[in-house]
């Protein structure tokens, strides 16, 4: 395994030639402004590599050691000079050819990140509103699954009923020590890699509210936990309500009642049996 053992010619189930031994990748960067218009930072190609002078991603070959994440920041630091630690991933859309795929790595920004050529394979590095990308000359490969990937460019909480869940699961002795069965939920779904009808792996942000003798349930890598300080169906239905107008919101409950009121309010619902049916395989 060395820096650069990805890069040459192969050619897929399709009979395609592509860049890329092992695959490649791509960073999606979406950035959404204070009313919720999405911007994605696009890069025009030097003329000389593989569909020169079209719009796409900062993206490349992976190396043998790389997963796609990783890959995908890498070119976009070498690429448009974007650093990682400024993006959140969200999730993995995988084009699969036929024993070659390409990887788009979409990544929540705070902000419109300054973004420049960094080296000769970009001409041009800009930030476009959404309706303006079907109007670029784009790389065909982008442009085949930019239709679908475009649906997924909205942030995405999942909100954990945790009493809820836990007395679903329903492990032996659970009701004795409430705080000890949480926090093995907890650890268990932060290990946990979520199923999602179109992307690949997908990284929602996760807030889960404990209440009662779960309270004092310690940190968790991944999770954001909300302590209730009165009841936790008040407590989710105030998480719901602070979600901006254009995220996604997911809870995870069985309450009937929970669940009419995150509705009205624009969330959607699975029960628990969602959840722990993944914790299970």
């Amino acid at each position: 395994m060395a820096a650069g053992d990805g890069d040459g010619w192969t050619e897929c189930g399709r009979g395609h030639r592509h860049w890329g031994l092992h695959g490649a990748s791509g960073l999606l960067a979406v950035h959404h402004d204070a009313h919720g218009v999405p911007y994605v930072l696009m890069q025009k190609r030097s003329w000389w590599s593989h569909h020169g002078g079209t719009w796409g991603l900062p993206g490349g070959a992976l190396d043998s050691h790389e997963d796609a994440v990783a890959g995908a920041l890498r070119e976009a630091r070498e690429e448009a000079a974007v650093p990682g630690d400024a993006l959140r991933v969200k999730g993995v859309y995988v084009d699969d050819h036929g024993g070659w795929a390409f990887e788009t790595v979409i990544a929540e920004a705070s902000e419109l990140l300054p973004a420049v050529p960094a080296n000769r394979e970009s001409v041009e590095l800009r930030w476009l509103r959404l309706p303006e990308i079907s109007a670029m000359r784009l790389h065909p490969g982008f442009a085949e699954t930019w239709g679908e990937v475009q649906e997924e460019l909205r942030p995405e909480t999942l909100v954990l009923d945790v009493a809820n869940i836990v007395g679903a699961r329903a492990q032996h002795g659970w009701w004795k020590d409430r705080l000890g069965a949480a926090t093995r939920l907890l650890e268990d779904v932060s290990r946990l890699g979520l199923t999602h009808p179109v992307l690949e792996r997908w990284y929602p942000r996760i807030v889960a509210v404990v209440e009662g003798g779960a309270r004092e349930v310690p940190d968790v890598p991944g999770v954001q936990v909300v302590a209730a300080t009165g009841s936790g169906d008040d407590a989710i239905v105030e998480v719901v309500r602070r979600a901006r107008p254009w995220e996604r919101v997911l809870v995870v409950t069985a309450d009937r009642g929970l669940k009419e009121r995150v509705t009205d309010l624009g969330a959607t619902t699975v029960g628990p049996r969602w959840l722990l049916s993944q914790l299970d395989r």
